[in-house]
């Protein structure tokens, strides 16, 4: 299991980490901003600008895109996903995206998202993945493939601005997702 980050137009802190009320000897793995500016940068299109910043107290990393560019940040890593299944993070969008229709190609754009991805070196047509992303007009909810790889999924985990541009805590069983969308048990 690979976890990758990638934000636009936005400020997000994210944690990896297992649920400390469900699972009594799993190993709790926290990134901090500091780390996740330091992983590995890759480019669609154009180069995205990552900054470490302080947004309401907290340190952050702050990823600027102008028109056109698309990038991220990627950490790959192999996870246990018996051992630490949940996936939690903290982001915060301050603006979305007009005009744009999510489920094309043309409108393949979020101002946040996370990738997990089940990646399969050898067998590339094996791999999986989803992505959970912070959508503009999409319902909170939704679910759909995404637009250049039928193989990830794309779940609208929020829609649209909060009203006060606030921190929010997202947390998602990692294991439980892949075994519904991909009918995949990962451990």
């Amino acid at each position: 299991m690979t976890v990758a980050c990638t934000q636009c137009i936005s400020i997000a802190l994210i944690a990896l980490a297992g649920s400390p009320w469900s699972y009594a000897n799993e190993t709790v793995r926290v990134f901090e901003a500091a780390d996740s500016i330091e992983w590995e940068r890759h480019s669609f299109t154009g180069e995205t600008r990552y900054q470490l910043s302080e947004v309401d107290g907290r340190p952050a990393v702050h990823a600027l895109c102008t028109d056109g560019t698309a990038s991220g940040l990627f950490l790959h890593e192999d996870i246990d996903l018996e051992r630490t299944p949940i996936i939690e993070w903290e982001w915060r969008v301050e603006r979305t995206f007009e005009g744009i229709d999510e489920r094309t190609r043309a409108g393949d754009d979020y101002p946040a998202r996370l990738y997990a991805v089940d990646q399969h070196s050898v067998l590339g047509w094996h791999t999986r993945a989803i992505n959970y992303v912070w959508a503009s007009k999409e319902e909170r909810g939704a679910q759909w493939p995404n637009a250049y790889q039928s193989r990830a999924v794309m779940i609208a985990m929020r829609s649209g601005v909060e009203s006060d541009a606030r921190w929010i805590t997202e947390r998602r069983d990692l294991r439980q997702d892949f075994r519904n969308i991909h009918g995949r048990d990962l451990s």
